[in-house]
């Protein structure tokens, strides 16, 4: 596996990270604990260096699982993880407040089993926190060592803009796939001039471009798809021409789908390392095939031509989650 710079900041990952959310939060019930430490294990062996997860996750215990599972490779691995969601009941409320971000960060040190957090991430912006503010506070971790680099996560060029002038952002995560290709416009751009590395969360578009979700998949009330207008039935139904795009593709260069959709990610630019994520070896030896696909620019000239012709049908969250992107 090749590894691929994140910013200006000396961050060096392999080409392509492993998402660990869905190990443990957000597609359905948490999997086996000793399973998901093997696959784990097993993204080591095939090179993986890069692995990331949130606080919130579960809550804790998606930090946890990573913390046992990458014990035996301190100081091989990097791992990302993300302040500033706390639940209050069974709601997602947003604090980035310096007390919370202090009380957070031991927390993770603890569950990761880790002396310093490689990448530390806002996971969502705070309107109630100035950014600056934030970053000050992240200033004073990376002083002390518990924090080596930091990064922000769905925020807007504004505010990623300001906290960079305080203390230097390594990465910037959001959603970012053939199916939402939003960043183009304004965020690639930024982080290029500012000298970010862009983290891709949802590279397959939460599984759709596998080409393996049609209008009959029904979602367990535990998988966030489930109240995701992109993935209801008839907005499935009308993207799937996306779909066939990617098949016929595919079928050109006797690969998959899924390798295709992060074949393409790759290609965009040599600071973006993308985050899929799985509980199954073969999906994850699947997406790892993906780094050794090339694409030419004239197929990806082409690509790009026939998908600015598509319009994609549903929105990416339901309205409550939307509102706290771009801030």
């Amino acid at each position: 596996m090749q590894k691929r710079k994140l910013g200006k900041n000396g961050l060096e990952v392999s080409a392509m990270g492993l998402g660990c959310m869905g190990m443990s939060h957000g597609y359905g019930p948490a999997s086996d604990k000793k399973e998901m430490i093997s696959l784990i294990h097993a993204a080591i062996d095939r090179g993986v260096t890069f692995f990331d997860t949130a606080e919130v996750y579960g809550p804790y215990v998606n930090e946890e699982l990573l913390g046992e599972a990458l014990a035996p490779f301190k100081g091989k691995v990097v791992i990302a993880t993300k302040f500033g969601i706390q639940m209050a009941g069974n709601k997602q409320v947003l604090d980035s407040s310096p007390e919370q971000i202090r009380k957070s960060v031991e927390g993770s040190l603890k569950r990761l089993k880790v002396d310093t957090i490689d990448l530390y991430y806002q996971h969502r912006v705070d309107p109630n926190v100035q950014i600056e503010e934030v970053a000050r506070v992240l200033q004073e971790l990376i002083k002390e060592g518990k924090v080596k680099h930091w990064g922000l996560s769905e925020s807007g060029i504004e505010t990623i803009r300001r906290a960079h002038a305080v203390q230097p952002v390594a990465a910037v995560q959001s959603e970012y796939s053939m199916m939402w290709r939003s960043p183009e416009k304004e965020l690639l751009p930024t982080l290029e001039e500012l000298g970010i590395g862009f983290v891709p969360f949802s590279p397959l578009g939460k599984g759709f471009l596998t080409g393996k979700i049609d209008k009959k998949a029904t979602f367990d009330n535990s998988d966030f798809r489930s109240i995701v207008p992109r993935f209801k039935a008839d907005n499935m139904e009308a993207n799937q021409v996306l779909i066939e795009l990617i098949e016929k593709v595919a079928a050109r260069k006797d690969v998959t789908s899924a390798q295709i959709a992060l074949a393409w990610v790759l290609a965009q630019k040599p600071w973006i390392v993308p985050i899929p994520g799985t509980r199954k070896l073969e999906r994850l030896e699947e997406n790892l095939g993906a780094a050794e696909i090339k694409l030419t620019q004239i197929e990806l000239n082409d690509l790009n031509n026939a998908l600015s012709k598509i319009e994609i049908s549903g929105n990416r969250y339901p309205e409550e989650y939307a509102k706290r992107v771009g801030k």
